[in-house]
């Protein structure tokens, strides 16, 4: 029976890690195109600038629209493109991460991915979320994928709303049972259905540990 590992070829975790991130991707690019929303620019913005200086990469810092739209994935690959990027980034929440990958995926270029809230699953899976400009769910986009590097900052997170990291918990939580279901449907998951003789996967493996450490602590 085939086990498969899918996740991002490499996880950097740590406080003030953001302040190295140029160290970080220099090895997958030297021009990075960097995509953060209005609010991330302003909470790391100067100190991802000075990292990437400081690491000899030059940076285009682009400011993302809200969506991960059609419209918005190609008016930054228009600018990107235009820079000669060759690794995109990605600051903030699952919108702009999932937009990140978009643009890396389209473009063929590396991906790293530096999640600032701890509710979402975008900085590691092989897929984005597309939604109208509007804001109206339109499609799932797959990758064949993960990320190249994911970056996450103890401290951002830490930092962020109290709502955001129960969220994420809760998230963590609900893995377990969606992986549960998965098993008992006998289908495979959908990073196997493509193959010829789908292999079983073992999702639980990952989910009931994941389930453990959240659960125990208050268990009596």
């Amino acid at each position: 029976m085939d086990q498969i590992i899918i996740s991002p070829s490499k996880y950097v975790q740590g406080e003030d890690t953001i302040a190295k991130i140029g160290d970080y991707i220099k090895p997958l690019g030297q021009k990075a195109a960097i995509l953060a929303d209005s609010f991330v620019t302003g909470l790391v913005g100067d100190t991802v600038k000075k990292s990437c200086a400081d690491a000899g990469i030059e940076q285009r810092m682009e400011e993302f629209g809200g969506e991960c739209s059609r419209a918005e994935i190609d008016r930054l690959m228009e600018i990107f493109k235009a820079e000669g990027s060759d690794v995109v980034v990605g600051i903030g929440g699952g919108k702009t991460l999932d937009t990140a990958k978009a643009i890396g995926f389209y473009h063929k270029i590396p991906v790293v991915v530096v999640p600032t809230i701890a509710s979402t699953d975008a900085p590691t899976s092989a897929l984005a979320v597309i939604y109208t400009p509007e804001g109206e769910f339109s499609e799932y986009l797959l990758f064949p994928s993960n990320p190249n590097l994911v970056i996450m900052d103890t401290k951002i997170i830490a930092g962020a709303p109290v709502r955001l990291l129960v969220a994420g918990i809760g998230d963590a939580l609900s893995t377990y049972f969606e992986a549960r279901a998965n098993g008992l449907s006998g289908k495979a998951p959908w990073q196997a259905a493509s193959q010829p003789k789908p292999p079983k996967l073992s999702p639980s493996s990952v989910t009931t540990p994941c389930w453990l450490m959240v659960i125990r602590p208050r268990l009596p």
